[in-house]
């Protein structure tokens, strides 16, 4: 029976902070191993990681399996100590000798492991040896293998401090794209205040449709921020965007489409250009705006339709005059799409397309 260190709560807590249980394959760890086994000539160089009930390794040279129980594992005593825990005969050592590891079917009899200590002080795991032949070890073997341990405990820190750099950036850009929306709505505030100071002029109709167009660019960021995971349900947040977006341009929006999930570096380009399509729409159309989001064959097809005149017969999607069609023209190339314009499957209307490739977040 192993004993449980007194610090096993705190101990579990470090070991949860490396996030490296049930991890793939790595080759940097799976290269120590292959180092470690050929360094003492042994068939079998483990990295385990001790976790409440298994030892879980994260590299196995030469080992038949990727985990074992925590009772009999050896390595489960091996963290109960700061230094090297070493068993040159495993079958007469007392330490061991009834353990079933030694005394059953694998016959294991040399023992080798030194510690995964945090900067902390806590133990994660073992950088082990393993023999099914007593052995002798020098100090200097020893050394080697704690300045492997070492090696291994650099490659999770390096991998954990890359982890909080990233999830710092994300707050970051979270935080700047907070900044930005509330600043976009105090100036879509502030050009509602001077329309309404404009009476009836066409000045004041331009700078209402300008005070509509950034706060419909606000709620883009909005919703897109709401949304804080790798993948995002599209039709959902269309749906969301698009009753932000009818309530600052009064016209009824309607979306349809299917529940598919987008990795979330194609949900902000996705939004932009449903903002800048739905304002121009409400702008220049008549009638309901319909929005839609298909998928096929891993294309995606987005596609925002009006009931108004309909587009001139020698319009071409492919070289916009507007400064808002380049923005979508972009946006779309963004996306590695095509967008294209066309009459709306109403009698009357206009409906622009952008299909583009599902990717990957």
């Amino acid at each position: 029976m192993n004993i449980i260190p007194q610090d096993e709560h705190q101990r579990m807590a470090a070991v949860k902070r490396y996030d490296i249980l049930d991890t793939p394959p790595d080759g940097a760890f799976d290269r120590i191993t292959a180092i470690a086994a050929r360094r003492f000539r042994t068939p079998i160089s483990i990295i385990s990681v001790v976790d409440h009930d298994r030892i879980w390794f994260k590299s196995g040279h030469g080992a038949p399996v990727s985990q074992i129980p925590r009772d009999p594992g050896l390595c489960a005593s091996a963290i109960l100590t700061p230094d090297a825990y070493v068993l040159t005969d495993a079958k007469v050592d007392p330490r061991s000798m009834t353990n079933p590891l030694v005394a059953g079917e694998m016959g294991l009899r040399f023992y080798a492991g030194a510690p995964l200590r945090t900067y902390d002080g806590y133990n994660l795991g073992t950088l082990c040896v393993l023999d099914t032949e007593p052995r002798t070890i020098d100090q200097d073997q020893i050394d080697d293998l704690k300045d492997l341990a070492s090696v291994v405990m650099d490659q999770l820190e390096l991998r954990r401090s890359a982890r909080v750099a990233i999830e710092r950036s994300r707050l970051m850009a979270r935080e700047i794209d907070h900044r930005v929306m509330n600043s976009l709505q105090f100036v879509s505030s502030m050009l509602l205040m001077q329309s309404r100071t404009s009476g009836g002029t066409d000045a004041a109709g331009e700078l209402k449709m300008a005070a509509n167009r950034v706060a419909a660019v606000a709620q883009v960021h909005r919703n897109f921020y709401s949304d804080a995971a790798g993948y995002v349900e599209c039709l959902t947040f269309l749906r969301r965007l698009c009753a932000d977006l009818s309530a600052i341009l009064g016209k009824e929006i309607t979306v349809s489409g299917e529940p598919i999930e987008l990795p979330s570096v194609q949900i902000q380009p996705v939004g932009l250009i449903v903002n800048e399509l739905v304002t121009n729409a409400a702008k220049h159309g008549e009638g309901k705006i319909g929005v839609s989001f298909r998928i096929s064959d891993d294309q995606c097809e987005l596609s925002v339709c009006d009931e108004g005149a309909g587009l001139a017969e020698d319009y071409d999607a492919s070289s916009p005059a507007g400064l808002g069609m380049k923005v979508v023209k972009a946006l779309s190339q963004q996306l590695n799409g095509q967008l294209t314009a066309g009459a709306a499957s109403s009698a009357s209307g206009s409906c622009f397309k952008v299909l583009f490739p599902k990717s990957e977040a």
